[in-house]
């Protein structure tokens, strides 16, 4: 509403001299800048004016009395001001707000306030003069803009920003962002107007509520109610913002739905194997420690320690993939062959642990047991390989074995070792008297490892003759040991140790250089003109520069090429094709033999032997020792001996310990044999007074 207009003169030009100096005073002491403008038609004069009007104006206050407004202000400023003037005159007050340069040049905003004087001429209201009030507002408007500019960045901000943004006066919603109602599922309306409590989780509001209260500004975490129901997990962080005479909240959020999964899937990992999803090593100590440090005695429990024999077979001769497959696989028949309440952890590379509770009885454990063994070998579909593994099971009982979760696995992994060497794919309770076996262990490793630095290993050379007329044809050099406490040991007692414990290859240089020296000294004395064979691992095939190697030592030693075989498994010719491949051809070129050892006892596949260079298949011993008389092993020999003919390749007998079985094989077509039936494996010593000893020993060659 707008102010009256004045019924009477502001100030009489007849006024007394004290009314006066009263009002300039008063005018003086005023923060605007104010005058008083006769209005003779068609003409306002100033007629008064306080000192910060004549400053503004920059003119004096003599020169500033009796001017015209027209003549006071610059046409451009009088152009701007003319129209308010116009309806102040006709008897209206008026507000009129315009930009004018300063006394200093700078753009001032002024704020004009136009009241009228009415006085009755003639019986009639008219205006006699107008009062003139000029408020500088130019700070007041400024801030005003950088208000309104912020709340347009804010607003600009709110909009493009990704996280939510929620506006509140006490905790009542006055405004939020789309991505906040993106996030909850609401519509604004729906929103505005309620309590911000409102959307937090019931756990959380308690804490929502003193953090407001406190005016905290640090971020948190809790969790907030989509318009569906389900929680989301947040982060929130609020600030307070001064507004006018009030303040108010604003509260970012970020989802941290992402975060929650990515920390509890990490949180997964560090419990749990990352191919089988079964729990890990960790988990499962875990689980034996609040098992058995329970305040409340506990029923009792068995831990069944698993190991897959031969699956080190599957990786090799396979791939990893389908190891990988294969372990998968074997974990899911675990947990299907025990009750919910049980627990299955994957501890190792192909190895299990279940834990079983409350069985009352070992009958009870055993049962189990064998059930999980006849569910674990139970034929698997590699591609097109079939695959039957045997699992060999420790057995602890708590509390019987062990309170601690050290100990019970210490002693169901001792009982899983004890079942392995009892001839594997069995099941056996802890007893006492088998925690001694890794101490011993790690002893026979210390003593193999001394032999091998010390050089303190042997070879015994064991003849081949041809079997049609008896003649020498060659040697296999095999190795012993000779331990310090147990006198000679043969390899099939200490190469797989050699192997798990990585000694095989220094073992294997060992024999491969010894065979070539003691050969090549033989031959200066002029004997033993036949070739010496020498057995590579399939670790150490894969993992040396066999080829490389042999040369070397060839050179070294002086032996030529024609007077070295090498041995090595069907196994070995399954892994790395290429690389085997090109070994072997390698060897070829040199003029370097190669025997397929133990032919049937492995794969027994034509596709290898057909894509390979050989020279010689060699029939296993677990066939020979039981013919004539196993029709069986009959059979079995007389395939071999056709497919090496076949194939072009000699064939080879071992374990040849009778005349009967001598007479087989030269009947079946076999070319060499070997055995104690022919001569048992000798020292070199022993081997050279038995070549002394041959007819025509000064001649002996295979030619």
């Amino acid at each position: 509403m707008s102010a009256p207009p004045l019924s009477e003169p502001v100030l009489s030009a007849t006024g007394s001299h004290t009314s006066a100096a009263l009002l300039r005073l008063v005018a003086g002491a005023v923060p605007v800048m104010l005058a008083y403008y006769e209005y003779q038609s068609p003409v306002l004069r100033c007629s008064f004016a306080n000192q910060r009007f004549a400053d503004f104006m920059v003119r004096a206050m003599d020169d500033l009395i009796g001017a015209s407004a027209q003549d006071t202000l610059d046409a451009p400023t009088w152009q701007q001001i003319q129209p308010a003037v116009q309806r102040a005159l006709t008897g209206e007050t008026v507000q009129h707000v315009c930009e004018l340069p300063g006394p200093d040049g700078r753009a001032r905003v002024l704020e004009f306030s136009l009241r009228p004087e009415l006085a009755t001429r003639a019986g009639v209201a008219a205006t006699v003069g107008l009062l003139v009030l000029v408020n500088d507002i130019t700070e007041r408007e400024a801030a005003e803009q950088a208000v309104r500019q912020s709340e347009e960045r804010m607003r600009k901000f709110a909009e493009a920003t990704e996280e939510g943004l929620a506006f509140h006066r006490d905790g009542c919603i006055v405004d939020a962002n789309a991505s906040l109602l993106r996030m909850t599922g609401h519509q604004l309306a729906e929103v505005v107007g309620r309590s911000i409590f409102d959307f937090i989780l019931p756990e959380y509001r308690g804490l929502a509520r003193e953090y407001t209260r406190r005016g905290r500004e640090y971020p948190y975490e809790l969790a907030m109610l989509h318009k569906d129901g389900h929680a989301i997990p947040i982060e929130a962080v609020g600030k307070t913002m001064p507004f006018a005479q009030d303040e108010y909240r604003v509260v970012v959020v970020r989802d941290i739905t992402a975060r929650k999964q990515a920390q509890e899937r990490a949180r997964f990992l560090a419990q749990h194997d990352p191919l089988t999803q079964l729990p890990n090593r960790s988990h499962l100590m875990h689980k034996l420690a609040q098992w058995t440090s329970a305040e409340q005695p506990r029923s009792r429990a068995a831990l069944l320690f698993i190991d897959l024999d031969h699956f080190k077979t599957v990786n090799e001769s396979l791939g990893h993939e389908a190891g990988d497959q294969y372990l998968c696989e074997m974990a899911r028949r675990l947990q299907e062959g025990v009750k919910a309440m049980d627990f299955v952890a994957r501890v190792g590379g192909d190895q299990f642990v279940v834990l079983l509770y409350n069985r009352r009885s070992r009958a009870a454990v055993a049962a189990v047991a064998d059930k999980l063994i006849e569910r674990m070998q139970a034929t698997y579909v590699s591609g097109e390989t079939r695959l039957s593994l045997s699992p060999s099971i420790g057995i602890s009982i708590f509390p019987d074995d062990g309170y601690s979760p050290d100990e019970l696995l210490r002693r169901a992994d001792a009982a899983m070792q004890q079942a392995k060497e009892s001839g594997r794919g069995a099941r056996l309770f802890y007893a006492p008297d088998m925690e001694g076996q890794p101490a011993e262990v790690l002893q026979q490793e210390h003593l193999l490892r001394e032999a091998v630095f010390h050089e303190a290993l042997e070879l015994h050379y064991q003849p081949q003759v041809q079997l049609a007329s008896g003649r020498l044809m060659g040697f296999e050099a095999l190795v012993r040991w000779r331990h310090p406490e147990r006198g000679l040991v043969g390899p099939e007692e200490f190469i797989p140790l050699a192997e798990s414990r990585g000694l095989i290859t220094p073992i294997g240089r060992w024999v491969l250089r010894e065979a070539c020296r003691q050969l090549k000294a033989w031959q200066d004395e002029g004997l033993a003109l036949v070739p010496v064979a020498v057995n590579l691992s399939a670790i150490e095939f894969r993992q040396r520069d066999v080829a490389g190697e042999i040369a070397r030592v060839l050179q070294e030693t002086g032996l030529a090429p024609r007077y070295l075989e090498i041995e090595i498994t069907e196994t070995t010719l399954m892994q790395h094709a290429e690389h085997t491949r090109a070994t072997l051809q390698a060897l070829q070129g040199m003029g370097v033999a190669v025997t397929v050892d133990d032919f049937g006892t492995g794969y027994s596949s034509l596709t290898y032997l057909k894509r390979y260079p050989l020279d010689k298949l060699k029939v296993d011993r677990s066939f020979v020792v039981d013919t004539p008389s196993d029709g069986d092993n009959v059979a079995i020999v007389t395939a071999i001996i056709q497919l090496a003919r076949s194939l072009q390749l000699q064939s080879v007998a071992e374990g040849v310990q009778t005349a009967e079985q001598l007479a087989l094989l030269e009947r079946l077509g076999c070319e060499l044999a070997q055995g104690f039936g022919i001569a048992r494996p000798m020292d070199a010593q022993h081997t050279r007074e038995w070549l002394r000893a041959q007819p025509g020993a000064a001649s002996m060659t295979a030619a």
